[in-house]
């Protein structure tokens, strides 16, 4: 049976318990009695002559949402209001400076390839820029690991193996003649599969789109070609961007491939983790790069929301969806966002600030704060706990003087209604065509109930969580403006979901194993736009640490 929306009331629209009454839209009709159950969803209550008046203005807007419902509207479609995480007086440097990268290891060329598989992008753009390994090698050693592991890691949607190929041979070509691009040239990455690629299915993980055909290159895609990279697959992610549970199984942890690799950047971090690809795309609204990452023990970049082009990539939410790099280290995702980053004349949400990557900025001269109470906070996972505690000692061991700060208190779990809200729309054509009970699962927390849930939040509350938004983005402008960036945990607190709804970029990076043997993360923010100093003080840890060389057997 197809799901039919909820009837609006001016700021409420009606309870489940009135759904079947008007479940034929063409003899729906709002009365009194409806009105009466719809206000306790409002917290309101009205008198029996202010429903009167009410009815009649009811129906017609109930008769205007027919006609606008058959208007086609598609996903790709942004509404008429946009969000900017920018607020007064922020200034941003407008000078573009060259890439700057570390000058690396001096390593040899291993017998046997598959010893690359678990090389960084730094490391490995040396060999193949030099002519040491051909980006044909490279991809035929990544391909044939893809093929052998999907089947214990299920985290491939479909192999991009012809493309592939194609690109890697005119990346040779183009390396022999001396036309070398930069440090992704010719290296081999993987791409979540809300992603559009043309001539290729992009399923965003759910079966109701599993034969979907995009005829366009996200600019992502666009610009990692120009780049030079090589695209080997299209990863899993949880259907619709949530999870790891997708429409052809459950994406595998490598560290335990009898769990979960989590999500929603599932088959990326996976992929990833276990040395399938060179380096992935991901992307986060809430959680989907830093939960994958901590799982699979990757190093990812949520960058800041305007930093990277969403054209040619599934819609969640509008004022929240990110897209960014996961990698093996942290200046793997400095040289992908270089090459990702910047307007395209598509997004209109993005924000014209160059990124200039210094791999030898001195992190000394940068004012760190830590989130004190969330370091502090009992858990139940004392190891991780103590990895996290041991991360801050190292800063300090660094050079760096902490500062403890805390975030702004505000109801931030309440304001999770923003993301489920624009879901719903985004995919109400699914929930009204009863295509969502297509969808894997179908349990309380999952897109098809929250869905039909985001369909009784009253228009006025949605509004009015924006702009408590925009008390909490003020506030973190005054809490940042003396620090260039700040470590925490990665899961405690609300500082996960609170820095998706202002902006914030966020480094997540191992810092150490749990007691069951997998990773445990933790995570740096930064300053909107301020990838730079972020990157640099997450690399500064990093090298000083070895917990990013540790990879998963198999």
């Amino acid at each position: 049976m197809a799901h039919t929306a909820g009837l609006g009331v001016t700021s409420t629209v009606m309870s489940e318990a009135l759904w079947a009454e008007v479940a034929d839209e063409r003899n729906a009709k709002v009365t009194k009695d409806m009105l009466q159950e719809a206000e306790r969803l409002a917290g309101l209550e009205f008198t029996d002559d202010e429903r009167e008046l009410m009815v009649e203005g009811l129906n017609k807007y109930l008769q205007g949402y027919q006609k606008l419902r058959e208007v086609p509207i598609a996903n790709s479609v942004a509404p008429a209001v946009q969000f900017n995480p920018v607020v007064p007086p922020m200034k941003f440097e407008r000078k573009t400076g060259r890439l700057r990268m570390s000058k690396g290891r001096r390593r040899k060329v291993p017998s046997d390839l598959e010893q690359l598989a678990f090389w960084p992008v730094t490391d490995l753009a040396r060999l193949v820029g030099s002519g040491k390994v051909s980006s044909t090698e490279l991809t035929k050693m990544y391909l044939a690991r893809l093929k052998r592991y999907d089947s214990t890691l299920e985290c491939v949607v479909t192999l991009t193996e012809e493309l592939a190929l194609r690109q890697a041979k005119r990346a040779d070509e183009e390396i022999a003649a001396g036309d070398y691009r930069g440090p992704l040239h010719g290296i081999p990455w993987g791409a979540k599969d809300l992603l559009a690629v043309k001539g290729y299915k992009t399923t965003w993980g759910a079966m109701p789109y599993k034969d979907q055909v995009i005829d366009c290159d996200a600019t992502v895609v666009e610009r990692l070609e120009a780049a030079g990279a090589v695209l080997v697959a299209k990863l899993t992610l949880g259907a619709l961007a949530w999870g790891d549970v997708w429409f052809g199984g459950k994406t595998r942890n490598p560290w335990d491939p009898e769990k979960g690799s989590s999500g929603s950047s599932a088959g990326p971090a996976s992929a990833t983790a276990a040395g399938l690809v060179g380096f992935s795309i991901g992307s986060e609204t809430h959680g989907s790069i830093v939960s994958p990452c901590t799982v699979c023990g990757t190093t990812g970049l949520r960058p800041t929301f305007g930093r990277v082009s969403r054209y040619g990539a599934m819609a969640l939410s509008w004022s929240m969806d990110k897209i960014g790099p996961i990698c093996r280290t942290v200046e793997d995702c400095a040289l992908v966002l270089h090459a990702v980053a910047g307007p395209d004349g598509r997004d209109s949400t993005l924000v014209d600030v160059p990124f200039n990557w210094n791999a030898s900025l001195d992190v000394k001269g940068l004012k760190v704060g830590y989130l004190k109470s969330a370091f502090e906070e009992k858990r139940s996972d004392e190891q991780w706990k103590a990895n996290d505690l041991a991360t801050l000692d190292v800063l300090r061991g660094l050079g760096l003087e902490l500062t403890p700060i805390e975030l702004p208190d505000y109801p931030i779990e309440t304001m999770s209604l923003i993301l489920s809200v624009e879901a719903a729309a985004a995919f109400d054509e699914l929930t009204r065509s009863g295509r969502d009970d297509l969808l894997v699962r179908q349990i309380k927390n999952a897109w098809p109930n929250r869905f039909r849930e985001a369909r009784t939040v009253p228009a006025v509350e949605y509004i009015q969580a924006n702009r408590l938004r925009t008390l909490v983005m003020n506030a973190m402008q005054d809490k940042l403006a003396g620090i260039d960036a700040y470590v925490c945990p990665s899961w405690v607190g609300k500082n996960l979901h609170l820095t998706n709804l202002t902006g914030h970029p966020a480094v997540v990076l191992p810092n150490g194993l749990r007691k069951e043997g997998t990773p445990s993360s933790v995570s740096f923010v930064g300053r909107l736009f301020g990838e730079d100093k972020l990157l640099a003080l997450a690399k500064a840890y990093q090298d000083a640490t070895a917990f990013h060389l540790k990879h998963p057997t198999l």
